[in-house]
């Protein structure tokens, strides 16, 4: 039997086994669609308008964003709270999460390298905050929410009318703690490895966390990365600890290393402590927080003045890349393409959402760090600039995740625009 029949299957009756769904506010179709019955009479979905004066004042606002020479940035899709990003493995589409209710479909029908249609998926499901979302090797994609994770199959075939196929993997309140919910970093990313393992990073939900939650959260994963199975939640582990509020994240397909960012405390000053881009090598490294950010020590600071006794975590790894303060760096992506220059080849890109809280306005950039040979991270340097006016010290955009598309362009989603802009390069 193949694994989509497999999966179906289980969406229909092994599934039935695991923690139905509970506590829904409003109708929430979950245990209807897990038995693959329909749900929704209505199979029209709304779709949002691509053309008209918002999308020609993004286009307008596009004019004042700088590139290296050679390439060029467009608007792909007007997509309300655009936030992360999973290119379809088999069709020219994508889906993106939201800090919303709503995860979109966007596709490009004529494959002219702009969408023709968004439209929110399984729309008969409600979602809490279903930022992250990513595929499987074989086409599954997972969407991570604040406190449950489903899978849909071939959800790039089935995303036409409101009803789909689910797999329920973590049920809705076990992913974290419910008395751990928060609406601060609640916003989760996934990546399913090489492993077939789904990672999900769980920002913690303060500034520091108080003395008494260090142990519980690093022996759950809360403020790191878990890995579990991408099916049924089983084999859960904690792969990262000892960060602050770990966001985007992508493998190395060179060495299954995996990278994320991280970031960082408010409240310290304008230039600390620094954002920061993680590499994880084994599962169980520990990064250092809250005792540091960075090599910023944190425990005893004015933001987490009850650890000052905390001892230093033994074989604390640090970063590979401290970020100048408060940009907010976000989603990132290995560069896979072959047709950006040779020096972004391997390379990483960086979405920089820019800062809330610093007396001058930074980042709301895209950034680009090189990988040496030996693995490491070269010196980051700025590749796409322009989304902060820089004389009112006012956003025209804050970008949050890149995505490299098989044609070799990258797509930047834009959640205060609500925009995916495509940029490529041409000789």
């Amino acid at each position: 039997m193949s694994m989509l029949k497999k999966s179906l299957l289980a969406s229909g009756v092994a599934a039935l086994g695991l923690t139905a769904s509970v506590g829904f506010a409003a109708p929430d179709n979950l245990a209807t669609l897990k038995q693959m019955k329909v749900a929704t009479t209505d199979l029209n979905i709304p779709t949002v308008a691509q053309d008209g004066k918002n999308a020609a004042a993004i286009r307008e606002n596009l004019k004042r964003v700088k590139l290296p020479e050679g390439f060029k940035i467009e608007l792909f899709a007007v997509v309300p709270d655009a936030r992360h990003m999973a290119v379809a493995p088999s069709t020219n589409m994508l889906f993106v999460g939201t800090r919303k209710s709503t995860v979109w479909a966007v596709t490009d029908r004529n494959s002219d390298g702009v969408a023709d249609e968004v439209k929110s998926f399984a729309p008969s499901l409600k979602f809490t905050n279903p930022n992250g979302v990513c595929w499987t090797k074989d086409g599954f994609l997972i969407v991570v929410e604040h406190n449950r994770v489903l899978n849909f199959p071939a959800a790039e075939f089935f995303y036409e009318g409101p009803d789909v196929a689910v797999i329920e993997v973590v049920a809705k309140g076990n992913l974290i703690p419910t008395e751990e919910e928060s609406f601060n970093h609640g916003a989760r990313t996934c990546r399913v490895g090489k492993d077939g393992q789904l990672y999900i990073t769980l920002g913690q939900p303060y500034n520091v966390q108080p003395k008494d939650k260090i142990d519980l959260y690093n022996k759950i994963g809360i403020g790191g990365i878990v890995r579990m199975n991408a099916f049924d939640g089983s084999k859960r582990q904690v792969f990262a600890m000892g960060a602050r509020n770990s966001v985007g994240q992508d493998f190395n397909p060179k060495d299954g290393s995996l990278w994320w960012t991280d970031n960082q405390v408010d409240g310290l000053g304008d230039d600390v402590p620094p954002g920061e881009l993680n590499r994880s090598t084994t599962p169980g490294q520990h990064f250092g927080f809250p005792y540091w950010n960075g090599k910023y020590k944190v425990a005893g600071s004015p933001a987490a003045a009850d650890l000052k006794d905390m001892k230093e975590p033994a074989g604390a790894v640090f970063p590979q890349v401290e970020f100048p303060a408060h940009q907010a760096q976000l989603g990132m992506a290995f560069y896979t393409g072959n047709k950006f220059p040779k020096k972004y080849q391997g390379g990483i890109f960086v979405a920089a959402h820019g800062s809330w809280n610093r007396t001058k306005p930074s980042g709301a950039e895209i950034q680009f760090v090189p990988i040496n040979a030996d693995g490491s991270a070269g010196k980051m340097e700025v590749f796409a600039s322009g989304f902060l006016d820089k004389e009112t010290g006012l956003y025209r955009g804050r970008p949050v995740d890149v995505a490299v598309m098989k044609d070799g362009s990258m797509l930047v989603s834009d959640d205060f625009a609500g925009a995916i802009y495509r940029i490529s390069y041409q000789q």
